[in-house]
């Protein structure tokens, strides 16, 4: 048990999490992640800082009751607030682990709003879940983004313990005597992340005794190359949100998509990984010299983004949606003032 705890005080530490931090919004499930984040740390001196939150979303009748209480009776031994939230009523239809992932980081918010400036958000998100999320990204979405995994610190959001694996935290609530409750549907075949975490990694484990290890050493590598990738992009815009078409066209082909990528991103707040397939379409339109040829072209990029091209320079623009459920950049579509390209 010293060991995790020492491993997890060190994790706290790296994340800024222990003297003189803000207020925390402590995330709790129940689970046994969770139940070691929030021992470890109330017994690393950040009780009198940490608000807990939990999420009841209704799914599972009494278990959802039980879980409740646990978290309720956890906080209360170490003096610990908590917020219990209901989520809505779940959707019929849809990705139901999207919409509670949705309702907990919406209630986390609030939270942290109403806690002041400065606050954060600490969820128990594991190695193990590092690992999970990086091959379920590899068969879900192509790019290098898939790759990089979750980051330690992103804004608010703190993760702690991704350095140490399920099986660490689990021997640490041992250790401490600590109950956990388990939630069936983690090992639901109707989810795609149970799948994996049930079929796909131990498969990946028999390939190497390491095969976890060298995954997450390779993913932090790869975050910290993407860091300098992001800066020679941020260098080719200058702060600005346009390139022009013909510089576009001499830069390295790579660094291009990640330029159209990160305009396209920009204007949507969401990942826009397609923009950078697009990036033949975007000169080849921006290059058309022909007689009457119209100054303003636009091309649908999908994942809600256009780009529109005048006087060859390239800017995104976020779309909206028009009755009948079509999609513009805000531009006239058509006639002399614009030109529209393929979807």
């Amino acid at each position: 048990m010293a060991e995790v705890l020492g491993e997890v005080s060190e994790a706290l530490a790296r994340a800024g999490l222990r003297a003189g931090a803000p207020p925390l919004v402590v995330m709790i499930s129940g689970g046994r992640d969770s139940v070691c984040l929030l021992d470890a740390l109330a017994r690393s001196g950040c009780a009198a800082r940490m608000h807990a939150l939990h999420v009841n979303y209704g799914l599972r009748g009494s278990e959802c009751e039980e879980d409740e209480r646990l978290c309720v009776e956890l906080c209360a031994q170490r003096a610990v607030p908590i917020t219990v939230a209901c989520a809505p009523q779940a959707p019929a239809r849809g990705n139901l682990q999207a919409w509670a992932r949705e309702c907990r980081y919406r209630e986390a918010a609030a939270l942290a709003e109403a806690l002041g400036e400065g606050a954060l958000i600490v969820t128990a998100h594991t190695a193990s879940d590092q690992v999970e999320t990086i091959l379920y990204r590899l068969a879900a979405s192509p790019g290098r983004r898939a790759l990089l995994g979750m980051p330690a610190r992103e804004g608010t959001l703190v993760r702690p313990l991704l350095s140490l694996t399920r099986e660490q935290t689990t021997a640490y609530c041992r250790a401490r005597g600590l109950r956990w409750r388990e939630d069936p549907s983690n090992a639901a075949d109707r989810f795609a992340r149970s799948r994996a975490r049930q079929a796909l990694l131990p498969a990946f484990r028999s390939l190497h005794p390491a095969a976890e290890r060298n995954l997450l050493r390779s993913a932090a590598l790869l975050r910290a190359e993407s860091e300098v990738l992001e800066q020679l992009v941020e260098q080719e815009l200058g702060g600005g949100e346009t390139i022009a078409i013909e510089r576009l066209r001499a830069l390295p082909r790579p660094l291009a998509r990640l330029v159209l990528i990160e305009l396209a991103e920009r204007v949507t707040g969401g990942f826009v990984p397609q923009a950078g397939e697009r990036l033949d379409e975007l000169i080849a339109l921006g290059e058309r010299r022909r007689s009457g040829a119209p100054r303003r072209r636009q091309l649908h990029l999908g994942g809600g983004a256009g780009a529109v091209i005048e006087e060859g320079t390239l800017r995104m623009v976020a779309l909206r949606r028009r009755r009948g459920g079509r999609v513009d950049c805000g531009l006239v579509v058509g006639g002399s003032d614009a030109e529209q390209g393929s979807v």
